[in-house]
């Protein structure tokens, strides 16, 4: 995999919102050189169905308050899968056993990861949770 590439100061508003959440994971990937339908995709783990519909919930509420409308969405109350999409960026959000089975890190694996630093750190406590 390449070094990430920097973030864009247009995709920030929509990052924004994930990273106010505890997410288990985020990954944003730059699609624009490989398809026509968006710039990029992010992939968000939530660890229950629940906090999937309540990360999508917040994501959409955050963005509405900054008057950015979600084109379209599927599977926010299912809580497996939720899909925002905002044209140029689409917001899925798994949760932990989805995630795996549809593989979306994969399937894109030969595009550019974006650098998501400047949001922090967002931990992994798999290992960490016997403390």
């Amino acid at each position: 995999m390449t070094n990430p590439m920097a973030l864009t100061e247009e995709f920030t508003p929509y990052l924004t919102p994930i990273f106010e959440r505890k997410a288990k994971s985020i990954t944003a990937i730059d699609v624009r050189k490989m398809t026509s339908y968006t710039d990029m995709i992010v992939i968000v783990e939530g660890e229950s169905g629940r906090q999937v519909t309540s990360l999508a919930e917040h994501i959409i509420k955050a963005l509405k308050k900054e008057k950015i409308m979600v084109f379209g969405m599927e599977g926010i109350k299912e809580g497996e899968w939720a899909l925002l999409d905002y044209g140029h960026i689409i917001v899925h959000i798994f949760e932990s056993k989805a995630k795996n089975f549809y593989d979306l890190e994969g399937l894109w694996s030969d595009a550019p990861r974006v650098d998501l630093s400047q949001f922090g750190p967002i931990l992994e406590m798999e290992e960490d949770d016997d403390f």
